[in-house]
């Protein structure tokens, strides 16, 4: 392996990585633009193994999209609709509950919940769907509202971002998730998203949430029109708002799907890409615990070697994913508990069910325990 990283001039990061020592973005750049993948997956898989071992983590969870409607219509977004569109739709309160009764009979501990940015649903709509759920499953994680959607929140009710977040606790919000976070730089979001949320208000609302009590996820969505350098002062900012508040779970490296996108005639990510881009954010990302391979995005059989390149969780049964299947994702809507744990058991790790915050609770590996 000396070898193998001298004839890629990888020799100093190394040493970086074996002290432990931050990498600088010019390291970060140097590492997307290594043309030795196996070089830059093995660096990563130091810090994915100092960190986690060989555990590799999954959970038992349900997506639900309560609507599509949305002001922002992002040009990279293949699921907002305007709300006089054939394919708009928005879920009732009761119908929510419905999609949670549906399962259950499954396992589910986290309800991930997301949609658009609606330009007519009140703010009761949101605290009453919280309660909606809990009333129907008041034992499940709901991991709902992404940054941009609290900023939505938060002026629908005309009341700070904190004072939004803790009316929302109250109805059912244990966590939020990642999204909206697409790629920092202006210039991106001039491009693709000008009426979406800014990238520092995004970092804002996180760090937020974080003073809050909330852990949040973080995204990046890559592989249209950004460029390395603005990839990493994606992954700096997320960084740098980690050392100031240490809420931040786990970083999702989302590839960018084009079909049914205004984005439609660049190409998809390739699999070097995003086995690279694991890699490199696990290398930078060292405040975070967790690098997750998301296998809707990547598919499952990249996701499973992608356990070698830097990611430690495959998230987890989904059950149901829109968004990136109406931007032409391939990948099945759901994957069950069984094949998740026989993927990982595949790619040489221990399957560790966990719950949203990553509590332990189930090795699926008799001969191997992992202390929660």
């Amino acid at each position: 392996m000396k070898k193998l990283i001298e004839s890629a001039g990888l020799d100093d990061i190394q040493q970086k990585v074996l002290a432990g020592e931050r990498l600088s973005l010019a390291d970060g750049l140097r590492l997307y633009q290594s043309s030795d993948i196996l070089a830059v997956g093995w660096l990563a898989n130091l810090v994915r193994e100092r960190l986690n071992g060989n555990k590799a983590y999954f959970i038992y969870n349900q997506h639900i999209n309560y609507s599509n409607i949305c002001t922002n219509l992002c040009k990279f977004c293949a699921f907002g609709r305007k709300q006089d569109d054939d394919f708009a739709y928005e879920m009732s309160i009761e119908e929510v509950k419905e999609k949670v009764r549906q399962r259950l009979d499954e396992p589910i501990v986290e309800i991930h919940m997301v949609g658009g940015i609606h330009p007519n649903l009140p703010f009761s709509y949101y605290t009453e769907v919280l309660r909606g759920i809990k009333e129907v499953r008041p034992e499940v994680h709901i991991q709902a509202f992404t940054c941009v959607e609290i900023a939505h929140l938060a002026s629908l009710c005309e009341k700070s971002v904190g004072t939004t977040l803790e009316i929302l606790r109250e109805a059912g919000l244990d966590s939020m998730p990642g999204g909206g976070a697409e790629v920092f730089s202006s210039r991106i979001r001039e491009r693709t998203c000008a009426d979406k949320l800014p990238g520092e208000d995004w970092i804002e609302v996180a760090k937020t949430a974080h003073r809050h009590g909330f852990r949040t996820n973080a995204t990046m969505l890559y592989g249209h029109i950004e460029t390395y350098e603005e990839r990493l002062e994606h992954l700096d900012a997320l960084r740098q708002a980690q050392d100031e508040t240490g809420g931040f779970l786990a970083f999702i490296p989302l590839a960018f799907h084009p079909k049914n996108t205004d984005l439609s005639a660049l190409s998809s990510t390739t699999g070097m890409d995003d086995l690279r881009n694991i890699a490199v954010a696990r290398l930078m990302l060292d405040n975070f615990a967790h690098v997750k391979a998301y296998w809707v995005m990547i598919g499952p059989k990249l996701a499973q070697i992608a356990l070698s390149f830097g990611a430690d969780d495959l998230d987890g049964t989904v059950k149901e994913e829109v968004i990136t299947h109406m931007a032409g994702a391939e990948t099945d809507q759901a994957i069950g508990s069984e094949t998740l744990i026989r993927m990982i058991t595949e790619s040489g790790r221990v399957p560790v069910e966990r719950t949203t915050l990553y509590d332990v609770l189930e090795v699926h590996d008799s001969s191997q325990r992992v202390e929660s």
